[in-house]
C-alpha cells in the first residue's frame, strides 16, 4: 500500500508537469520526462551521433493519451538498472506518434507505446509491443549488447506482386467476402473476439450491403452500432477507444479524434438509414463532446484527451462519477496540438452530421474548422506546390499524406452537402496535389510521408491512406468526368488489389473500396436556383437520403454548366431534382417528399444493386464494369472531350450492339411507374450519354437515327 501511494504521488506531480509543459510537436513527448535519461529528438542526426560514439538507439513511440505509454515512463524508464544501461550503451529518442504519422504508420503494429531498438546505420534490431516490464526491459537492453544480431521481431520485407488489374479478382473477392463473413462475432457484435470497437469500414460496408436488401448484414451492422452505445460516456459525450477481453464492458476510456470522427460519421449515416432515434444520439453525443472539450476558440480542433487523470492510474472509478464529480478530482489532459489531419476527420464526419439532419449549426461548425485549416496548415511556404497540407505548427517531418487526404475527404463530404463548388474545386487541387508528392515509380500505391523517417527506410504505401485515396479519387472522377481522377484511383487500388495487402485484416477496407469502385454511385441533380427555396428543399432532401456513396449536385445554371455535364437536363419553369442510373434518369422531381420513394422504386426496380454495373452482357463491361463511363477517354488526353470524339471512341456499331442489349430492360417513367414503351431515338440517346459522358444528347440522337 505505501509503495502504491508513493507511485500515486509520483504520478500526480508528473501529470501536474505534463499538463504545464508545452512541447514541439515530434520533438518533444507529451509524457513527462523520465529521470536522469536524455530524451533526444527523431533525427538523422541521431544516428550519426550513435556511430560517432558507437552506440544504439532506442526510440520509444508513444502516444499522449496512452495510459500503458505513462506507466512505462513512471515504472520501467525509472529503473536504475534499465537507466544504466541506457545511459552506457545507447542514445535514447521518444516521438508522440500523433506528432509523427509516417514513424506512426511504420510502426502501427507494435504500439502504444511501441520500443524499437536500431544499431548506428539506422537497421532495426528489435521491435516490441506494448508495456514492457523493467526487468524485461534491461534483459532486452543487456541481450542486444551481448549480441547486436536482429531478433524474430525483424524479418525481411516480404516482395508484393501488384497486379496489373485495378480491381479484386473474383477469387480474391470471395476469399475476402467469406473472412468478412466469418470474422463476425455474432454473440457481442463487431468483427473480432478480442478488442471490441467500431470498425467503421466493416459497419459501413455491412449497411452498404444492407441497403441493398442483405438482411444479414443489417443485423451485422445494427447489432454492432448497439453494442458499441456502451462505449459512450454518458456524462460527457464521446465514445471511448475500444474494450477488452471480448466484451463492450471493459473500456479504456482515451478518447482519440479517429474514434470520435469515425463514430460520428458512422452514427449520423445509421441514423438517416436505419431511422433509429438512438443512433442520431449517439452522434449528437459525440458532437457535443467535441464541441465542449475538443474545439479551440477559434473553431480547430484538438487531438485527444487522455485515459488518466493521474498519469498511469487506471481511471473506471473516476469514468464512473458524474459530472461534477469528475471536476472535482479534475479533467483528464487534452492535447490541443492541432493537425489538420484530425481536422479533417472531424469536418467530413460533421458534414455527415449535417447531412442527416440539416442543421445549420452543424455546417457552421465544420465549415469554420475547413476554413482554420486552410489558413493556418496550407503548405504554402516551403517551396512545394500549392494543393497541400502541413500536419501541425511546426513539423519535424513530412510532408504526411493523411492530411492532404483527410482534407480531400472533408471538402468532398462539404461540397456533397452544399453543392458550393469551392469546395469541390479544393478537394482536386489537394487530390492532385497528393498524386504528384506521394505517388510511387510502380504507380502502385501512394506512400504515406513526401521524404523518408531516416536514411535506412524509404516511405512505404500504408493500406487505410491507399483506401481513402482510392474512394476519393473514384468520386472526384464520377463529380468531374476527369479521367486523371480515375488514373488516381486506379493507382491506389491496384496497390490494394495485392493478394498480401488485401488480406490483411481487418479486411472490410478493401472490399467497400472494390464495391465503390465497381459500380457508379447514386446520382442525384437539383436543377434550380440556390436562392430559391424550393431548389433548396429538393436538395436537402436529396442531401438527407441515407447513401454513403453518393453524387449529389446542385445545378444554378447562372454558375454555368455542371463539373460533368454528363447528362442532359430538360428545361422547366420550376427547380426540379433528378434521380439517374447507369440506365436512365427519372422525370422531374418537384416535391422534396418525392426524392426518397423515387429512389426507392429506382433501386427496386434494378433489383440487387452489386449486380447492377455487371448486368450488360457485354464481357469488356464483366470485366471491368466502368468501361462505358470512361470509354470516350481512351483517346487523347482531354479534360472534355468533344461529342464527336466521343462518338467516334466507341464506334456506331458498339452503340447499336449496346441499345440492343438494353432491349430487356422495361423502360419507365421512373416518377410515376407509367410504362412508356420502347424507347425513342432521343431517349436512346440520353441514356447512351448517361452511360458513355457523351456531352451532347442531341448530336447522339442524330448519329444514331
Amino acid at each position: 500500500m505505501k509503495e502504491m501511494a508513493l507511485i500515486a504521488a509520483l504520478l500526480m506531480a508528473i501529470s501536474t508537469f505534463a499538463g504545464n509543459a508545452d512541447s514541439t510537436s515530434g520533438q518533444t513527448s507529451a509524457t513527462p520526462v523520465a529521470m536522469n535519461l536524455r530524451w533526444l529528438a527523431w533525427s538523422d542526426e541521431v544516428f550519426s551521433q550513435a556511430k560517432r560514439e558507437q552506440k544504439f538507439v532506442l526510440l520509444d513511440l508513444e502516444a499522449v493519451w496512452c495510459h500503458w505509454c505513462h506507466v512505462m515512463d513512471v515504472t520501467t524508464y525509472r529503473d536504475s538498472k534499465v537507466i544504466a544501461l541506457l545511459n552506457r550503451k545507447y542514445l535514447t529518442v521518444r516521438v508522440d506518434q500523433d506528432s509523427r504519422p509516417d514513424l506512426s504508420n511504420r510502426y502501427e503494429d507494435y504500439g502504444w507505446p511501441a520500443t524499437v531498438v536500431f544499431d548506428a546505420a539506422g537497421h532495426e534490431i528489435v521491435k516490441r509491443q506494448g508495456y514492457l516490464t523493467p526487468d524485461e526491459m534491461a534483459s532486452m537492453l543487456q541481450a542486444i549488447i551481448d549480441d547486436p544480431t536482429p531478433g524474430p521481431s525483424v524479418r525481411e520485407e516480404t516482395k508484393i506482386n501488384f497486379p496489373a488489374n485495378p480491381l479484386l479478382p473474383a477469387a480474391l473477392r470471395t476469399r475476402l467476402e467469406r473472412d468478412y463473413l466469418a470474422g463476425y462475432d455474432d454473440k457481442q457484435g463487431s468483427w473480432g473476439f478480442d478488442q471490441k470497437f467500431l470498425d467503421w469500414d466493416a459497419v459501413e460496408y455491412a449497411m452498404n450491403l444492407a441497403a441493398h436488401g442483405d438482411a444479414r448484414a443489417e443485423n451485422m451492422a445494427r447489432q454492432t452500432l448497439n453494442a458499441q452505445l456502451k462505449l459512450l460516456d454518458p456524462v460527457w459525450g464521446g465514445v471511448y477507444q475500444y474494450s477488452t477481453d471480448g466484451v463492450w464492458t471493459k473500456p479504456h476510456f482515451e478518447k482519440i479524434m479517429s474514434m470520435q470522427a469515425e463514430n460520428l460519421r458512422i452514427y449520423a449515416q445509421a441514423y438517416g438509414q436505419f431511422h433509429d432515434q438512438k443512433y442520431l444520439q449517439a452522434a449528437q453525443s459525440i458532437q457535443k463532446y467535441l464541441q465542449t472539450f475538443l474545439t479551440g476558440p477559434d473553431g480547430a480542433l484538438y487531438t485527444s484527451q487522455d485515459a488518466d487523470v493521474v498519469a498511469g492510474q487506471h481511471s473506471a472509478d473516476y469514468f464512473a462519477l458524474d459530472g461534477q464529480a469528475r471536476r472535482k478530482r479534475g479533467v483528464p489532459r487534452v492535447d490541443k496540438h492541432v493537425y489538420a489531419r484530425e481536422n479533417g476527420w472531424a469536418i467530413a464526419a460533421l458534414a455527415s452530421l449535417y447531412g442527416a439532419t440539416a442543421d445549420a449549426r452543424t455546417l457552421e461548425q465544420a465549415v469554420r474548422a475547413a476554413n482554420w485549416v486552410a489558413a493556418h496548415r496550407r503548405l504554402n511556404n516551403r517551396g512545394l506546390s500549392n494543393g497541400g497540407f502541413h500536419h501541425g505548427a511546426k513539423d519535424a517531418g513530412g510532408p504526411f499524406l493523411g492530411d492532404s487526404l483527410a482534407m480531400t475527404r472533408a471538402y468532398l463530404a462539404l461540397y456533397g452537402v452544399t453543392g458550393d463548388r469551392k469546395w469541390l474545386h479544393e478537394a482536386e487541387t489537394t487530390i492532385e496535389f497528393i498524386a504528384r508528392t506521394f505517388g510511387t515509380r510502380s504507380d502502385a500505391g501512394f506512400v504515406t510521408a513526401a521524404t523518408p523517417t531516416d536514411q535506412a527506410y524509404l516511405p512505404h504505401p500504408q493500406r487505410d491512406e491507399n483506401v481513402g485515396v482510392a474512394r476519393a479519387s473514384n468520386l472526384l472522377f464520377h463529380y468531374t468526368g476527369d479521367a486523371k481522377y480515375k488514373r488516381i484511383s486506379d493507382d491506389a487500388m491496384r496497390y490494394l488489389a495485392a493478394s498480401a495487402v488485401a488480406s490483411r485484416l481487418p479486411i472490410a477496407s478493401v472490399l467497400l473500396t472494390d464495391f465503390e469502385l465497381t459500380r457508379a454511385p447514386l446520382h442525384l441533380t437539383v436543377v434550380g436556383y440556390k436562392d430559391d427555396p424550393a431548389a433548396k428543399a429538393l436538395f436537402q432532401a436529396a442531401m438527407q437520403y441515407p447513401a454513403s456513396y453518393r453524387r449529389l449536385e446542385w445545378w444554378d445554371t447562372r454558375e454555368g454548366k455542371l463539373p460533368n455535364p454528363d447528362v442532359q437536363y430538360p428545361a422547366v419553369k420550376r427547380a426540379a431534382a433528378y434521380l439517374c442510373t447507369e440506365r436512365t434518369c427519372s422525370a422531374p422531381i418537384f416535391s422534396a417528399d418525392q426524392i426518397a420513394g423515387t429512389v426507392r422504386r429506382v433501386r427496386g426496380a434494378q433489383g440487387n444493386a452489386t449486380a447492377t454495373s455487371r448486368a450488360f452482357p457485354a464481357s469488356e463491361l464483366q470485366r471491368d464494369p466502368r468501361i462505358f463511363l470512361t470509354a470516350q477517354r481512351q483517346g487523347p488526353s482531354t479534360r472534355r472531350p468533344s461529342t464527336r470524339h466521343c462518338l467516334n471512341g466507341i464506334g456506331k456499331r458498339q452503340v447499336t450492339n449496346f441499345l440492343q442489349a438494353l432491349r430487356n430492360f422495361r423502360w419507365r417513367d421512373i416518377s410515376d411507374g407509367g410504362n412508356v414503351g420502347a424507347p425513342s431515338p432521343s431517349m436512346r440517346a440520353q441514356v447512351l450519354a448517361q452511360s458513355t459522358n457523351v456531352r451532347n444528347a442531341r448530336p447522339a440522337a442524330h448519329a444514331l437515327s
